[in-house]
């Protein structure tokens, strides 16, 4: 958990300070060093097929990519854990419709999902966060649910129907606290999810438009020069699964805190 805690913090500050640790603007052009390797003077991970600093983009995408990430996290789980109170609290018809239409979303793989929702709503920063949150909303309305149906069944929910508290009291000054452990365990581990997603829709040329970085659209100009020039896409693909550990690690030492019957 302490390993990837250091990592997270670590990628956001490179986040948060990329215009003071970038050496080089990201979109700077240097036509006359092309696919330049590792260690070459003055560019520590090389350039691109532009001659743009790899470090430089790497740093910037880092910002742009945990953006998407977190961002599309924010809009899953505020959509997915409303679905899932109502669900799970009201039951009945309710539920059976809102779950349907989850299981409808489930159908689909998750990237199709999102690659059908960045067509309909176009490439863009914004966009991208959209359509990966949309597409993690089944999967937050199904662990809201679960947990709702086992809370709202304790004695202190009865207690609370028996002196009067209405339903809305209940369920979000109540139950919604008592559930959220397990929704902040499954959030850490999709925002781990989300990056490889953004990654994949920028590599398929439907996520961060170029010449944004981003380390799916680094990916991506990578995959044009593998033979050549493999330090591009290796570079990218490296704090990628570096990152995505990270937030794994994370997820898991922080359901081992709050859920004690996992150490046993």
């Amino acid at each position: 958990a302490m390993l990837g805690l250091f990592i997270v913090a670590f990628m956001v500050v490179i986040a948060l300070f990329a215009p003071l640790l970038a050496p080089y603007s990201p979109n700077a052009i240097n036509p006359g060093l092309p696919f330049k390797g590792i260690g070459f003077k003055g560019h520590i991970f090389g350039t691109d097929d532009l001659g743009r600093d790899i470090l430089s983009r790497i740093i910037y995408g880092a910002r742009v990519s945990l953006i998407v990430a977190v961002g599309a996290t924010l809009v899953g789980a505020a959509a997915g854990v409303l679905t899932g109170l109502l669900a799970g609290y009201f039951g009945g018809w309710l539920d059976a419709v809102l779950m349907r239409i989850m299981d409808g979303m489930f159908s689909f793989p998750f990237i199709l999902l999102a690659m059908i929702l960045i067509t309909v709503l176009g490439n863009g920063v914004m966009n991208v966060i959209f359509a990966i949150g949309i597409a993690s909303v089944p999967g937050f309305a199904r662990v809201t649910r679960g947990q709702v149906l086992i809370v709202k069944e304790e004695e202190y929910c009865s207690a609370c129907r028996v002196v009067g508290v209405s339903d809305g009291r209940l369920l979000f000054l109540h139950i919604l606290p008592n559930c959220v452990s397990q929704i902040i365990v499954y959030a850490t581990l999709r925002v781990a999810n989300a990056i490889i997603s953004e990654a994949s829709l920028s590599f398929l040329g439907l996520g961060i438009a170029l010449p944004t970085a981003s380390w799916g659209s680094i990916l991506r100009v990578g995959r044009d020069c593998l033979t050549t020039a493999p330090h591009v896409a290796v570079v990218a693909g490296v704090f990628i699964l570096i990152t995505v550990i990270g937030f794994n690690l994370l997820g898991d030492g922080i359901r081992d805190v709050m859920d004690p019957k996992m150490k046993q």
